[in-house]
């Protein structure tokens, strides 16, 4: 086992809470448009997935360049920026725009300001909710499965090959800005993480599930998705990296299967 029990139990309820959270998210902006007059991109049914893709690619690329010329606060800003802009589109599901944005300016000042367990994961809980909610009303169930196996390879070649992502993650731990949940333990010369991006696609995955089928067939994909996560932990090595997405990714398309099979 990686973590011990406790750790490992607390790390895969914080990324259900996340799941559950962003179905909810996601539900609500099936009935109210984006705040500020942000736009869901538009796509080609069939090749919804690539523009993400590229994204997601550039996006990394950028990262990599900071971490290479040790820009910390180039990073951080970018960091507060992202979180805010997120974490204001969660909020305006359930609040006005202001009242929103109001709400997000205290979670990333209290994470940024006052860093623990509590404010490092408590806005991890709604950040990706703003993500999903934008590219799962547009996404194709097609393209969700297309999009989660690019990423479980890309994930695969990151960490086992070319193994930027592993050095992504010790600088934004080293940076107290790391995009995921994090749970210290051992005086605090360990810690549990999940990357940002483990958490965000199989959301983009479940909402889509959730707009296309039923809140039905995505609560069984998240479950089941949540359980492949906790084998993973179970079963890992300690002190190894371990590409989540690929287990997350296989978690996601048995719960979508299992749903349709069961409902």
């Amino acid at each position: 086992m990686k973590h011990n029990t406790t750790v490992t139990l607390a790390l895969v309820l914080l990324f259900l809470a996340a799941q559950l959270i962003g179905l909810v998210i996601i539900d609500k902006y099936t009935e109210k448009s984006l705040p500020f007059g942000i736009e869901r991109p538009e796509f080609e049914t069939n090749f919804s997935y690539v523009s993400l893709i590229i994204s997601i690619l550039i996006a990394t690329g950028i990262a990599l360049i900071i971490i290479n010329l040790g820009a910390m606060k180039v990073w951080k800003a970018w960091f507060i920026f992202a979180s805010l802009y997120l974490l204001t589109i969660a909020m305006t599901a359930f609040f006005s725009p202001l009242v929103a944005f109001i709400i997000a300016l205290a979670l990333v000042l209290y994470r940024v300001l006052r860093l623990s367990l509590v404010s490092q994961n408590l806005s991890e809980l709604f950040i990706y909710s703003g993500i999903a909610s934008i590219f799962s009303p547009v996404l194709s169930i097609f393209g969700a499965f297309v999009l989660l196996f690019l990423i479980s390879i890309y994930d695969m070649i990151a960490v086992w090959k070319t193994k930027h992502m592993i050095k992504l993650a010790k600088f934004q731990t080293k940076s107290n800005m790391f995009a995921g949940l994090l749970i210290p333990y051992n005086k605090g010369k360990k810690a549990a993480i999940l990357g940002g991006g483990d958490i965000g696609f199989p959301m983009i995955f479940a909402g889509t599930v959730l707009v296309k089928y039923s809140v039905y067939h995505a609560l069984i994909t998240v479950l089941i998705t949540a359980f492949a996560l906790l084998l993973l932990l179970l079963f890992s090595k300690k002190n190894r990296f371990y590409p989540a997405m690929p287990f997350i990714s296989a978690g996601c398309f048995a719960g979508f299967f299992l749903s349709l099979l069961l409902l």
